[in-house]
């Protein structure tokens, strides 16, 4: 196939798989490639996602990386073969790539769970508190670019509304709630939307009290994306460098772990819906 004009995550992490298999077993990408009836360089743009590869090549591959695994095999041919051009391509050279892949892996995963700290989580933001946010942290941008980092987080939304929602389940620090990122009527309609979202059954929310005991998570913050088999879960992070995504095994099991420390330190979902009534009334 034909080297794509635009990397995309789901293409990228489609390549390193394929990598991770190989290297497993031990094979170098020449080898690989001669397997194929390819040369280095091909197997090279597969691997880092430049180019595609087909469902018949990656059910070779895996032959002969001798994955037997077969729930994995049909998830990468999924990637393989999946020609979803999302809503979020419309965004394309207007907002950074980071924007289009988070969409992305969002829109593909199984299962979201997220942990935040200091602000409400992107997918539950109003567009008053995203507008908010985005103006503060980069203070001097212009409107023609700060409305369309709005629209885009705000139809980021509909992963986990209308038809068939995506499973998401957020973590909340009580700190994010209470902080008003413009003023109180803002907050005050922020958190009635996180009661709203609760009510209508698509997110489960946890809150973490600023009292509560036992909590040095102050830099958990993550977002889970579960994939169809569990090798293929990502997590993003953000540094001041950017944003991470983390798919090695290693780097995986460790985060889940934290999730479920910090899950452990945060309310019920029902005593933490009841917790957010109450702040909402009190601001």
């Amino acid at each position: 196939m034909p080297p794509k004009r635009h990397l995309t995550a789901r293409r990228v992490r489609l390549g390193a798989e394929l990598r991770k298999l190989r290297e497993a077993m031990g094979m170098k990408a020449k080898e690989a490639a001669e397997l194929l009836g390819a040369d280095s360089v091909q197997m090279s743009q597969i691997e880092s996602g430049v180019a595609g590869v087909s469902a018949n090549r990656v059910r070779r591959l895996a032959a002969h990386y001798a994955c037997t695994d077969e729930g994995l095999i049909e998830a990468l041919v999924a990637m393989a073969t999946d020609r979803t051009r999302g809503w979020w391509e419309e965004y394309r050279g207007v907002l950074p790539p980071v924007f289009m892949d988070t969409a992305e892996v969002e829109h593909h995963a199984t299962a979201l769970r997220e942990i935040v700290i200091t602000h409400v989580p992107g997918l539950l933001q109003t567009a008053d508190y995203a507008r908010a946010v985005y103006t503060y942290m980069m203070p001097g941008l212009p409107e023609s670019e700060v409305s369309p980092r709005v629209e885009h987080r705000i139809r980021r939304r509909g992963v986990i509304k209308g038809d068939g929602p995506t499973p998401y389940e957020t973590i909340i620090h009580e700190f994010a709630l209470r902080v008003r990122v413009a003023d109180r009527h803002v907050t005050q309609a922020q958190l009635r939307q996180i009661l709203e979202q609760i009510e209508d059954g698509h997110v489960s929310v946890r809150v973490i009290p600023t009292d509560q005991d036992d909590f040095a998570g102050a830099d958990a913050s993550m977002v889970h994306a579960c994939g169809p088999v569990a090798q293929l879960d990502t997590v993003l992070r953000d540094f001041p460098t950017g944003t991470a995504f983390i798919d090695a095994e290693p780097q995986l099991n460790q985060l889940r772990t934290l999730f479920r420390r910090v899950e452990k330190a945060s309310l019920p979902p029902v005593a933490s819906r009841d917790f957010i009534h109450r702040l909402t009334k009190e601001l």
